[in-house]
């Protein structure tokens, strides 16, 4: 299969999907943005339509890369295209102020969605010795029907994992913007400072997931309820097999990096599914990156996170 990512620049050790070429760490956003060869711009096009020898005018726009003109979308009128830069600039303040240092960025299918991922120069133990540290990714697609994407997530240094901040089904730690208006830097900047205060209740709920112990029933509930079986038949639910997903997840509990962290826990049952997710499903690890911020793999951390805790409730 084609790659779906498309360039990427990365600084640090080696990110958990071995993609990218390395660069300092010290780079400002500007830097950054031409390093991971994303230095070009979008143009709103007319597009027509040929009848009878002539070219009649649509409604429609095509959004073209001014690196190569290749139509990356096809827009209505009131498309309002966020250029590379300007999401670059986003992140200015925060790092020229020490907050922050630009750690990834790239292209995504084709040039279709763009992202840049900065680290956050603040990190918390969930237990002595398993460190998280926090990123703010800003996702911006060149494509239609996608919206702008300004979030927090986290990695789990000892394993890599991407851990989707995320707690009842609220977005409380992300910002979405759609096409329609002009890009306010300054009111995401407010919204997103409000959401990082509550990155402290991530790490309560984290910590308190290591509190609860799991049974060697209970955790094959959890696998199965996360990974569900495709099977449908007369058996009953607890009595059915687990799915592939969900057997990799229950072999890997006590094998994968950081098991010794919060050993016996919901914790250590919560990072298996990530583990799984990040680094075992899928069929490439470009495919697994783009899963694990955007697809099928984010909601099902969403959902792991959630039901983790409501096993360590009745735990």
């Amino acid at each position: 299969m084609a790659h779906l990512v498309e360039t990427m620049a990365y600084a640090g050790e080696t990110p958990w999907h071995g993609l990218g070429v390395p660069v300092h760490n010290d780079l400002t956003p500007a830097q950054m943005l031409e390093k991971a060869g994303l230095d070009w711009t979008v143009e709103k096009v007319p597009t027509f339509c040929e009848f009878k020898d002539e070219l009649i005018p649509t409604d429609d726009y095509a959004l073209v890369r001014s690196s190569d003109s290749k139509v990356l979308t096809t827009v209505s009128g009131d498309w309002e295209p966020i250029q590379n830069h300007e999401a670059f600039e986003f992140f200015n303040d925060f790092v020229m102020a020490g907050d922050m240092e630009m750690h990834t960025a790239g292209s995504l299918d084709g040039g279709r969605s763009v992202w840049a991922l900065a680290k956050i120069k603040e990190s918390f133990d969930i237990v002595t010795g398993d460190r998280v540290e926090p990123y703010l990714l800003f996702s911006n697609p060149h494509t239609y029907g996608k919206c702008v994407d300004i979030r927090f997530t986290g990695i789990r240094v000892v394993c890599n994992n991407t851990l989707t901040v995320a707690l009842n089904g609220t977005t409380d730690m992300m910002v979405r913007l759609n096409h329609r208006n002009k890009f306010d830097a300054e009111s995401v900047k407010h919204t997103m400072g409000m959401a990082s205060k509550r990155m402290g209740t991530y790490v309560d709920v984290a910590k308190y997931l290591t509190t609860k112990r799991i049974t060697d029933d209970t955790v094959k509930n959890y696998f199965r309820t996360v990974f569900p079986s495709m099977v449908k038949d007369d058996t009953d639910y607890l009595d059915r097999p687990l799915s592939r997903p969900a057997s990799m997840a229950l072999e890997v509990l006590e094998t994968q990096p950081g098991a010794e962290y919060g050993t016996g826990s919901w914790w250590q049952a919560f990072n298996a599914v990530t583990y799984t997710t990040d680094h075992l499903l899928g069929h490439s690890a470009d495919s697994r990156l783009k899963s694990a911020w955007y697809g099928q793999n984010r909601q099902r951390k969403i959902k792991a996170l959630e039901t983790a805790v409501e096993f360590a409730d009745a735990a």
